[in-house]
């Protein structure tokens, strides 16, 4: 191909991606229109499709596609490191390869949001709930923590009492399916088809790098890590499988969750959901006032108690230097997508359960 054509297919190829970009912004700006033709349209029927595709292979396709994209990095890196030690690097191969890097970027961002990512800028689970506006003040902080406590301690005890134990993972997704297949009677938008959930191929890295699991956008798959203590699992699983439906929010996806879990009928996912549920509350009370927290945290049972400890020593096992730094870069990840508050954007969830209590007087 000529120097002339191949600039004209630059050209061409630049004019559509602004076009895309222009359209997926201005798209965006209505979030009624976003949930009604995008999630509830193309993206509903999207999903499924990339869910069918992949769903079927037993280990992360998307873990393998990182992988080798991650070696492509790597192996760019070097080759270019040696062009510059041996000044090589030229002022117009620079500016070539920043465009080459540009162009990747822009097209990364494009099929990102067409995949998924406009889902951030949907209407959401409070509005297809129709919640109502809930004051997100020490009051009713209190009430939560309060009613969570009961919740924990209720169902850890039936799992003491009837010795029910924590199954493998294939079995676990199986019961995370039927979590949300329950959830739909009562919600239908929860409806799930089409399971496509793996065990990370990064756990372990994970646990260093402070992750629990993560939706694949380009595949559609659920991925979680299996290696942190059990107890977790069943809610992350019912968290990622949230992002599947379209919840891109931190959480909305937790919310998500919770009303898989205590719709059904498993109290092993009852259990975890309320756990993580009573934890951010607990953590919220504190700011505002800290020895209510304390107590709280004293009336729970022996054995939850014994979780939590395991929990504390898991994290502190795992803590690595890069942590807070990729903790910095993911809040920045997730105050650009319509979540403010950062990291904090998970302990969101306990607003939006205030307003489901007031409507509904349960959780």
């Amino acid at each position: 191909m000529s120097v002339s054509s191949n600039f004209k297919t630059l050209k061409w190829f630049w004019l559509l991606a602004l076009l895309l970009i222009i359209g997926i912004k201005l798209w965006a700006q209505n979030n009624y229109h976003v949930e009604k033709f995008y999630t509830k349209g193309f993206y509903y029927f999207f999903s499924n499709a990339l869910r069918f595709l992949f769903g079927w292979i037993p280990i992360s396709f998307g873990d393998i596609l990182y992988f080798i994209a991650g070696c492509w990095m790597l192996w760019k890196l070097i080759k270019n490191s040696r062009l510059f030690f041996k000044k090589k690097f030229t002022r117009e191969l620079f500016i070539r390869k920043l465009w080459k890097l540009i162009l990747i970027f822009v097209s990364i961002y494009i099929v990102f949001n067409i995949f998924w990512g406009l889902n951030y800028n949907r209407k959401g689970i409070a509005w297809q709930l129709n919640l109502p506006k809930t004051d997100y003040d020490t009051v009713n902080l209190k009430l939560m923590q309060e009613l969570l406590l009961q919740k924990v301690n209720e169902t850890k005890r039936l799992l003491v009492d009837k010795n029910i134990s924590y199954p493998d993972k294939k079995d676990l997704f199986k019961r995370a399916k039927v979590c949300y297949e329950d959830a739909a009677i009562v919600y239908p938008f929860m409806k799930y088809k089409r399971t496509s959930v793996k065990s990370s191929l990064y756990g372990l890295m994970g646990n260093y790098l402070g992750f629990t699991g993560y939706y694949n956008p380009f595949t559609g798959e659920a991925q979680v890590n299996t290696t942190v203590p059990k107890f977790l699992l069943p809610y992350i699983t019912l968290h990622e499988m949230g992002h599947q439906l379209g919840y891109a929010k931190e959480d909305e996806a937790n919310f998500s969750g919770y009303l898989a879990a205590v719709n059904s009928h498993d109290t092993l996912f009852q259990y975890s959901a309320y756990l993580d549920l009573f934890v951010y509350a607990n953590r919220e009370v504190y700011y505002f006032d800290s020895t209510a927290s304390r107590l709280a945290a004293i009336q729970l049972i022996p054995e939850v108690k014994a979780d939590l400890l395991e929990w504390r020593r898991f994290n502190r096992k795992y803590t690595s230097v890069f942590e807070p730094a990729l903790n910095w870069l993911y809040g920045k990840y997730l105050q650009a997508n319509l979540q403010p508050k950062g990291l904090g954007s998970y302990n969101e969830v306990i607003a939006t359960l205030m307003a489901y209590y007031k409507k509904y007087g349960r959780i």
